[in-house]
């Protein structure tokens, strides 16, 4: 299995180190890569809350087709408790601003088992605030204690104060109508809240991913004059509130990283996510069809392939057993609202668009949301009796026994 992580290769490339792992938790200035240095709105600011950079290997798929490669980007890595690039690196200039601004707590928004909101909650306890998170659930379920599964144990042990509502009144109202009423209840009481958007996917969220793409760059240089080093031709994701994706797109599309960009959606439609991240690079100053992007719109600089299947967090057997599957032949683990997706529906269409993909080398981002699966046993549970070893009972002998 070849990483291409070499300070000694980096040395020789001319590419520069990321920062030394002393940083975590520290608030540092913040300079923009020089391709991305016109872009208008740069932070100033970000706090270290993930472990970074993380690896890239190779990813040998069951039942890839012959002449495709495949890398990973184990963002899944960053740290259990922050786990998740579309989560920790969105954060770590999110939670600058809040700190800066004199904030004292922050408020965010997503479904019950929210990768975000976790890391949100844990992120506001690293930095002393308090984190209020509003969830979305069934109306069945929202006047009763939510309980411990998955992210709700990480989220409730870093003291969030969760506020239910149920998936009606989410679909009515939206989300940032909800974040808002929560913020004047939070002000009329002597609060500063600090609103942070589903999924942390706002303009300043977007730097979390340009700047990842500079990180890219170091690592896949690292291969210096290594035949084996990969040449990128795809990086795919998967795409759930749109600002990973716009981070990629648009680092791609200034940076000497180069690669064509595959959101997998798992929500929404292809054409709510073009709009959505053009709304997104305007807020950076990078207007849609603007000379900062060539004349170019996000359709140009992304494609949006339809992954959501039966709906949001809702998932088939299929992409079930995508998840089971890649599991037991490569030990890395998928989640199944998000990347669990995302490989089901690009390895079925590299399966059957074998010979348009031969030659080509994908990079995929692994976005972490391990502890989402916790959620699905009862769907998980038949799979893995059915295709997983049996436990079996260990026939313990005594020292001086005979086998």
């Amino acid at each position: 299995m070849k990483g291409w992580q070499s300070q000694a290769a980096a040395a020789a490339s001319g590419a520069t180190p990321p920062p030394a792992s002393t940083s975590f938790l520290q608030l540092e200035p913040y300079s923009p890569p020089t391709w991305a240095s016109h872009i208008p709105l740069v932070p100033t600011h970000r706090f270290r809350l993930g472990i970074l950079p993380t690896p890239i290997h190779e990813w040998r798929l069951p039942g890839l087709p012959e002449g495709v490669r495949v890398l990973i980007k184990r963002d899944d890595l960053s740290g259990m408790q922050m786990s998740g690039n579309k989560v920790v690196r969105k954060l770590e200039f999110l939670m600058a601003e809040a700190v800066q601004g004199g904030y004292d707590c922050v408020v965010t928004i997503g479904g019950i088992q929210s990768n975000h909101a976790r890391a949100t909650a844990v992120a506001a306890r690293y930095l002393g605030l308090d984190c209020h998170l509003i969830l979305r659930t069934s109306r069945q379920l929202v006047d009763s204690d939510p309980g411990l599964v998955g992210n709700l144990l990480v989220e409730r042990l870093a003291g969030a104060q969760l506020h239910l509502v149920t998936k009606e009144e989410y679909a009515t109202l939206g989300s940032g109508a909800l974040l808002e009423q929560l913020r004047s209840d939070l002000k009329s009481t002597g609060r500063k809240p600090y609103i942070i958007p589903v999924g942390g996917s706002n303009s300043l969220g977007v730097w979390g991913y340009l700047e990842s793409s500079q990180q890219l760059k170091y690592l896949l240089q690292l291969g210096g004059d290594d035949p084996a080093a990969p040449m990128i031709t795809d990086i795919a994701m998967a795409c759930g509130s749109g600002g990973t994706t716009a981070g990629l797109a648009l680092g791609s599309a200034l940076s000497p990283l180069g690669g064509r960009v595959l959101a997998f959606g798992v929500c929404d439609t292809p054409e709510y996510f073009y709009d959505y991240i053009d709304g997104l690079l305007g807020g950076l100053g990078a207007a849609p069809g603007g000379e900062l992007l060539g004349g170019r719109r996000a359709r140009d600089l992304l494609y949006v392939i339809q992954a959501r299947g039966a709906g949001y967090a809702i998932s088939t057997e299929a992409e079930l057993r995508t998840v089971q599957e890649v599991a037991a032949a490569t030990g890395v683990v998928l989640d199944p609202v998000y990347s669990g997706k995302a490989v089901h529906a690009l390895l079925a269409d590299i399966r059957a668009r074998a010979e348009e993909w031969r030659g080509r080398t994908v990079l995929f981002v692994h976005t972490g949301g391990l502890l989402g699966m916790y959620d699905k046993l009862d769907q998980l549970e038949p799979l893995v009796q059915a295709h997983g070893a049996p436990a079996v009972r260990l026939q313990v002998r005594q020292p001086n026994a005979q086998p």
